[in-house]
């Protein structure tokens, strides 16, 4: 079922997990919530990064456009359309937009509080 019209504006992006965004803004929808779970699709202009952080559930990235560099757990990672990442829960991680990137992300099990504001 697609989300009410209420859930598909776009949202200003300037926190992860409590923690402040670097290098600008970003913004996003919520495109659907079930009871285990829900789907971000989320925007980075250029430069714009997350800064390195945990979480209290899994986290898996699809790439739809743009270019990401990120780290899990200290591993370096490049991103591009097509690629995907798992952000494990309690995993430090990070992501920056090398270009202007657009990803969906799913999030499992519901988080415990919002997770992006």
């Amino acid at each position: 079922m697609l989300g009410g019209m209420e859930e598909q504006v776009w949202h200003r992006l300037v926190t992860v997990e409590g923690l402040p965004l670097t290098g600008g803004e970003g913004r996003f929808r919520l495109l659907e919530t079930a009871e285990s779970g829900l789907a971000y699709l989320i925007h980075y202009p250029a430069g714009v990064a997350s800064p390195t952080h945990t979480h209290d559930h899994d986290s898996i990235v699809y790439v739809l456009s743009g270019r990401l560099r990120g780290a899990v757990d200290g591993v370096e990672v490049g991103l591009e359309p097509g690629d995907s990442v798992l952000h494990p829960r309690g995993v430090a991680h990070h992501v920056e937009a090398l270009t202007d990137a657009m990803w969906v992300e799913f999030k499992s099990p519901l988080p415990g509080r919002p997770p992006i504001a």
